[in-house]
């Protein structure tokens, strides 16, 4: 049983997508998946069809029991939503005793029941996301292959290694996912071998499928559909299947 982060400090990497597509693609692979929305953005939540204004991952830090929130949606994961009150989070929970431990307690009871579980994380520093990173097992960065992705992976691996020395030494970078990706411009592909060479210095894994550039995401999204049953011949949907095969190797 393992437990992902999926984590950007930047926006437009398709941090969400990223961990509906893993999620949706376990369940479809006949996994037990379970979906954790922490981003109080609430994009996860919306992608799966989940009621935002039912008990969430709000409710389980402060001490609800998570079998109770957890929403079951025929065809997709299982999901923890994000509520409305999950913006105040950080501000609640700063001065709280163990407050970077909540959410790995809030899952320890759900975890055996599980293969999969995929936190999708808030893109800012905070109490949230170490909380996120404290309950993982690994951590997956999105970037897109542009001249700032470095920066959010610097950025990302500096809170990695003081969660790994402070809260979870078992804490693994799974690797990073270059999304939004055009092979069709030399601009990307450069910038995608500058990527891999400055990740290599820094030891951390590059996954070899890229998240090509596919319009059938936006249009899942937006009729609330799996991508995988929406247009599973898309160019995304293939190549999330393809990083699941990558992904279990790394389990």
């Amino acid at each position: 049983m393992t437990i992902f982060a999926v984590s950007s400090q930047k926006g437009g990497t398709g941090k969400t997508t990223t961990a509906a597509a893993i999620a949706t693609a376990a369940h479809h692979a006949g996994q037990k998946a379970l979906a954790v929305d922490l981003d109080p953005q609430g994009s996860l939540t919306q992608i799966l069809r989940g009621n935002g204004n039912a008990p969430g991952s709000y409710e389980i830090l402060r001490g609800t029991p998570a079998a109770s929130v957890i929403q079951r949606r025929e065809g997709l994961p299982d999901l923890i939503p994000a509520s409305l009150q999950l913006a105040g989070a950080d501000a609640e929970n700063s001065n709280r005793p163990g407050r970077d431990f909540l959410l790995q307690g809030a899952l320890e009871p759900v975890r055996g029941l599980y293969d999969l579980i995929v936190i999708d994380t808030p893109p800012t520093l905070g109490t949230l996301l170490v909380n996120a990173l404290t309950a993982s097992d690994g951590v997956i960065i999105p970037v897109q292959a542009d001249t700032f992705a470095m920066q959010s992976v610097y950025q990302l691996t500096d809170t990695i290694k003081q969660v790994q020395q402070y809260c979870n030494k078992g804490l693994t970078i799974s690797g990073v996912l270059v999304t939004r990706y055009s092979s069709r411009t030399v601009l990307a592909r450069d910038l995608k071998e500058s990527l891999e060479s400055k990740c290599a210095a820094l030891g951390v894994h590059v996954f070899k499928t890229p998240i090509r550039e596919g319009v059938a995401v936006k249009e899942a999204h937006t009729l609330q559909e799996s991508l995988f049953e929406y247009a599973p011949r898309s160019n995304p949907a293939q190549d999330y299947m393809q990083l699941m095969a990558e992904l279990k190797e790394r389990m």
